[in-house]
């Protein structure tokens, strides 16, 4: 067996503020940045020094509590509808990112349910937002161990390919996709990682590439193009991808890129799998064709750093995820065990409103 030894905790709240891993300058500079006012969350949130569906969701459960603790009120109907007003904002972050809203939603909730004094539902918000950290943390544990189960019998030793970044640094640690990478690397079975750069943001190349190297994980980086030939190869065993939106029949949103994947590897009899957590599953959307798309600054696609890549007049279209379908998902590993795209709505696991 293999053990990790050096963990990634992408929020961490410490001195009555919040740390955020600065994951913009990754894999140059490993830094922090310090939270202290909700607005910062937000704008931190919106231009991905946090990033990740599940990291997403509990930098803003700390968002809305610095947002409570800037209300100046004894009076508890003005501090709510202040407090709905701090939602709105961190809601407008990213559009496409389901747990932004499940967590913001349970903090909202936790406001309206809870008695006494400002104070008390204040001190309450924060530890309702601690809740959903650790949550996280312990059902991304979980999702790892339940994706041993679907790993194939041979090879003993897998090649995993995954895209993106479902890391510890997209959620409160240890990772999704990568939390399976990680539990089939702990028990033996994981000869390598291929990881895809991910483009535009290469948060593949940037991040996973990062995470696996800290641990002393096998890790090779290609380019997104690459995946086909590979796979034609026989260099893949499965992939493992993470989501930051399902739909309640199995369609699942994630980093762009992703839906192609999943036809490449449906082309090569590849398993394709989709790791994350119940509240990533929108029951509340029959299909993906009504998930949100974030469309990005086309800065993205035609800069790297200071250097444009591109003629003048040249048009852009950025979008940063697109919609696998059902048909194409093995399976979806949650923290509850593992589901056919189709039973999810029959699996009578709902995330908490």
């Amino acid at each position: 067996m293999n053990s990790s030894t050096n963990q990634v905790y992408p929020v961490i709240w410490h001195n009555d503020s919040v740390s955020l891993i600065d994951q913009t300058r990754l894999p140059n500079e490993y830094t922090f940045v310090e939270i202290h006012r909700c607005s910062d969350m937000a704008q931190a949130i919106k231009t991905m020094i946090v990033r990740g569906a599940p990291a997403i969701g509990v930098a803003a459960a700390y968002g809305m509590y610095l947002g409570a603790r800037e209300i100046e009120t004894n009076n508890r109907d003005e501090f709510l509808n202040s407090l709905e007003k701090v939602a709105q904002l961190l809601r407008s972050t990213r559009p496409t990112a389901v747990n932004l809203f499940w967590a913001i939603s349970r903090m909202m909730k936790t406001a309206y349910e809870s008695l006494g004094t400002i104070e008390d539902i204040k001190q309450t918000l924060l530890h309702t937002a601690q809740t959903i950290n650790a949550e996280d943390l312990q059902t991304c544990y979980a999702i790892g161990d339940n994706g041993l189960a679907v790993l194939p019998q041979t090879p003993e030793k897998l090649t995993i390919l995954t895209h993106c970044n479902a890391g510890a640094l997209a959620t409160a640690g240890y990772g999704t996709a990568l939390g399976v990478v990680r539990s089939a690397f702990r028990e033996g079975r994981l000869a390598r990682v291929f990881a895809d750069e991910t483009r535009p943001r290469l948060q593949g190349a940037k991040l996973t590439t990062w995470e696996c190297v800290q641990e002393g994980i096998p890790v090779t980086l290609i380019t997104d193009s690459m995946a086909a030939h590979c796979m034609k190869q026989g260099l893949i065993d499965l992939v493992v991808v993470g989501a930051d939106r399902i739909a309640a029949n199995g369609d699942t949103a994630n980093k762009i890129g992703t839906y192609s994947l999943a036809l490449v590897a449906k082309a090569h009899n590849v398993p394709f799998y989709v790791a994350a957590p119940l509240s990533t599953v929108d029951f509340s959307l029959s299909s993906g064709k009504e998930i949100p798309i974030e469309e990005r600054n086309p800065e993205e696609i035609y800069k790297v750093g200071d250097t444009i890549l591109t003629p003048n007049s040249v048009e852009f279209y950025n979008p940063a995820f697109d919609v696998t379908p059902a048909e194409l998902i093995a399976a979806i590993i949650t923290e509850n065990g593992v589901f056919a795209p189709g039973e999810l709505a029959n699996s009578r696991v709902k995330q908490v409103a």
